[in-house]
């Protein structure tokens, strides 16, 4: 039996697509989304929860669509806002054509309720004339009754099926500016489906669980699923899908992300779960460097350990670190050497410092090195 290389993954090769100025698929970075859960018709309310999102680092944002009032509200909503903005639609194909004018940067349908194939070549035309792609959003629990009938139950084959049935109508009509997602809340189902819709294609894939459930169990299922395809290469964009605030979805997509080395955004503290040894409370340490270092989005490490068992080896991989030593004390390490010690008393206040130092000076230098290349 050999070994798999750790760290050693290989993208599933893509073509790309565009969500108004967001590449997605090729060789882009796979992209975090979340949709809001406000009433869209309440523009105010709308464009509060994307700014928050805009602000967790949410790459694009889906908004739902339902109605007509929706769809008027869209485009105050698309104008007051910086990421491209997807509008969902389930049933009225005539609110994708309306959120297409509105600005939406994406239309995403469900193959299982829009309609019939001459409504969804009017949404195709509406995606032409307006500059928008489309996503196909396949989900177990609303699949199309003949393919019910003739699986018996959703099932892999049937939602890869769904999806390309829809890629095909689209493709007839000279349409290739759409991703394709094959979500289920699932999560054998649902890894199953995207592995078949990935072989079977080389469209970009929104990878999801959907309906995942509450926050630590939905983060749970998300990270199994979600995490499992992108160690495999599988997925281009996605959405953790969480009954919880919709910035805590951006901040698990990212961890995801992070955790799998694909992308890195603000500070990965790396800490210990703490045990009698700690010389340091260090789970109300970490809650509140958490919370206080939330506004930095450089990449960055920082070790939180409680002790000198692996503090030490833990700090010399981190661009910043404290291990404690007992006695009220501890060891700041900086860049992987320990450097000074510092007292517990004041240790978050300090920490948040440095890091945030760190962070302006890793912001210069990229800022000196970008004209440079110009």
């Amino acid at each position: 039996m050999s070994i798999r290389p750790y760290r050693d993954i290989e993208r599933r090769r893509s073509r790309q697509i565009h969500v108004g100025t967001v590449p997605v698929g090729g060789d882009a970075p796979i992209t975090v989304q979340s949709m809001t859960n406000t009433d869209t018709a309440d523009a105010k309310a709308t464009i509060e929860q994307v700014r928050q999102l805009e602000d967790a680092g949410a790459d694009i944002v889906r908004v739902s669509v339902p109605d007509e009032a929706s769809s008027k509200a869209l485009k105050q909503i698309v104008a007051a806002t910086r990421v491209p903005i997807v509008a969902d639609i389930h049933f009225h194909y005539k609110r994708a054509i309306e959120a297409a004018e509105a600005g939406a940067a994406c239309l995403r349908i469900n193959p299982g309720n829009i309609g019939s194939e001459s409504r969804v070549r009017d949404v195709i035309q509406a995606a032409k004339d307006y500059g928008c792609s489309m996503r196909i959003g396949v989900n177990a629990g609303s699949l199309e009754k003949n393919l019910l009938e003739r699986y018996g139950e959703p099932c892999p084959e049937a939602m890869v099926e769904s999806a390309l049935n829809h890629a095909r109508i689209l493709e007839d009509h000279d349409f290739t500016e759409f991703k394709i997602s094959v979500k289920a809340s699932d999560v054998f189902l649902a890894v199953a489906a995207y592995y078949g819709l990935a072989e079977a294609c080389d469209y970009p894939l929104h990878l999801g669980v959907t309906e995942a459930g509450g926050m630590i169990p939905g983060t749970v299922k998300s990270s199994i699923g979600i995490g499992s395809l992108l160690w495999a290469g599988i997925g281009d964009t996605i959405r953790v899908s969480l009954s919880a605030d919709p910035v805590e979805e951006v901040r698990v997509g990212f961890d995801i992300l992070k955790s799998l080395g694909l992308r890195h955004r603000g500070v990965n503290i790396i800490s210990c779960p703490s045990c009698a040894r700690q010389g340091f409370n260090v789970i109300e340490t970490v809650e509140l460097l958490e919370e206080r270092l939330a506004h930095i989005s450089t990449p960055m490490t920082l070790s939180i350990i409680g002790c000198v068992v692996n503090g030490p080896g833990e700090a010399r991989e981190t661009d910043l670190g404290f291990t404690g030593g007992g006695a009220g004390a501890g060891m700041v390490y900086l860049n992987g050497k320990p450097t000074y010690k510092l007292e517990n008393i004041g240790m978050v206040d300090h920490l948040v410092e440095l890091v945030e130092t760190k962070a302006r000076e890793i912001e210069a230098a990229r800022s000196e090195v970008a004209p440079a290349a110009e």
